[in-house]
């Protein structure tokens, strides 16, 4: 039996080993305000909690969750609340059922403090988990909301891949009114990142909607920030692009 508390402190001194105060420095022009980092990068986090478990295959999905809970509680680290999401990657899509998504919220809302922490929780632990729990998808639009930033962000990060997937031999596709209905509730969103956050699932969505996209952005483009605009017009057709953009300067 895994002794919770022990293979927390296991691991966390297993990553401060790798810390590199060089790395650490070079990452701070990533983020508007200084975060506490040791310097280890994504891949790295992500390998210490492969090899851990290389020989622990048989730790319950239940007790990865509680170390996860663990490692976040006592994270002073950037990389520490990494090292969280790590250890349910493995179990996230067939391991876990909807107790994993009401966790996810209560992270986003304690634990996390800026954009890599989200986005690394959104493609990395609620991508897998969302491919094996599509009809969970809708709850997270009840996190647009959060009074967290990366709450509300992670409503739309977190179904950027879904716009259209395949999963097994079926395709799924979002539904245009989620991405739509969730950028109306953000619009006046004050929060940079959150507004980046509509931007990117508004682009996705143009690459398959494109016609509807145009039109939501014909309807709010004089109330839509600029930024989420921009980002939301990046990878449409050009004349498309430009007619567009030159709305949103009108």
């Amino acid at each position: 039996m895994t002794n919770v508390p022990t293979a927390a402190h296991e691991l966390s001194k297993t990553l401060a080993a790798k810390a590199d105060p060089d790395f650490a420095v070079r990452m701070q022009r990533y983020f508007p305000h200084e975060i506490r980092a040791l310097g280890v990068g994504n891949a790295a986090v992500v390998e210490i909690a492969t090899d851990w478990f290389r020989d622990r295959r048989d730790t319950p999905a239940a007790t990865r969750l509680l170390l996860a809970e663990e490692l976040l509680a006592h994270a002073e680290y950037h990389e520490e609340v990494l090292l969280g999401f790590a250890v349910l990657h493995k179990v996230a899509r067939t391991g876990l059922g909807e107790e994993l998504l009401d966790r996810c919220r209560h992270w986003l809302e304690t634990y996390v403090s800026n954009w890599a922490q989200c986005d690394d929780m959104c493609l990395k632990l609620l991508y897998p988990f969302f491919l094996g729990h599509l009809e969970l998808i809708p709850r997270t639009r009840s996190w647009t909301e959060s009074a967290s930033p990366w709450a509300r962000r992670a409503a739309n990060v977190a179904v950027v891949k879904f716009v259209r997937r395949k999963v097994g031999r079926t395709v799924f596709e979002l539904p245009l009114s989620h991405v739509l209905d969730n950028c109306v509730r953000l619009m006046h969103d004050d929060d940079t990142y959150v507004q980046k956050g509509s931007g990117w699932l508004l682009k996705v969505t143009a690459e398959v909607h494109p016609d509807e996209v145009a039109e939501f952005l014909r309807t709010w483009h004089t109330e839509m920030p600029r930024d989420t605009f921009r980002y939301a017009v990046e990878k449409m057709d050009p004349p498309l692009r430009r007619s567009l953009m030159a709305l949103g300067q009108g």
